[in-house]
């Protein structure tokens, strides 16, 4: 077990940014995965697909690059330091990334107004962000070593994925309407062993 960490620790210093965003990749499209599972419905594999290669192309390269100029302009673990960085990612970072990943997503499914999902549910993602990601990166920038800040990053993006995915797929980019459908669901569970 500690053989396969021992590498992968290897890799993330000596190839820090293809060690990252496989990472990412991996973690970002296994959120995907898990919110089709939830849903339960059949795998559709290609959407899954289409998850990761917006993780690739775009997402974990922008996180790593951008993880990287906080950390120039803003070096350190100083309160001061950590605060700034958290508030440059929420005000300028997280934009860029929301908006990325419904353009990219409607690119990738072929739909004719690649902006219509990024015009409905942008504020609301947002919004909903804002109470999730300044506290992961509060931590990321406090604690995690700068050679392993894009995959931790990938490794909270896991739920965040599994989130904007159920968004980007049917919901409206509020929590409220992912946890109405998980109440709803977990409501229908409990009725269908009654009802045998």
């Amino acid at each position: 077990m500690a053989g396969w960490w021992q590498v992968l620790s290897r890799a993330a210093r000596r190839y820090p940014w293809p060690t990252n965003v496989l990472l990412y990749a991996a973690l970002y499209s296994a959120g995907d995965a898990l919110q089709q599972r939830l849903r339960g419905g059949p795998a559709d594999w290609r959407q899954t697909q289409r998850v990761a290669t917006v993780a690739v192309a775009f997402h974990a390269n922008f996180n790593y690059v951008w993880l990287g100029l906080l950390e120039r302009a803003l070096p350190g673990r100083a309160p001061r330091a950590i605060l700034a960085k958290v508030l440059y990612d929420q005000v300028l970072g997280a934009p860029v990334a929301i908006s990325a990943f419904y353009a990219g997503m409607s690119i990738l499914q072929g739909k004719d107004d690649i902006f219509l999902d990024l015009k409905e549910k942008f504020w609301n993602t947002y919004k909903s962000g804002l109470l999730y990601w300044p506290f992961v990166q509060l931590t990321n920038f406090s604690l995690v070593p700068i050679h392993w800040r894009t995959a931790y990053i990938g490794l909270c993006g896991f739920l965040w994925a599994t989130f904007i995915c159920f968004s980007q797929q049917s919901g409206d980019g509020t929590l409220k309407s992912a946890f109405t459908f998980l109440r709803i669901k977990e409501a229908n569970a409990v009725k269908r062993p009654q009802e045998k």
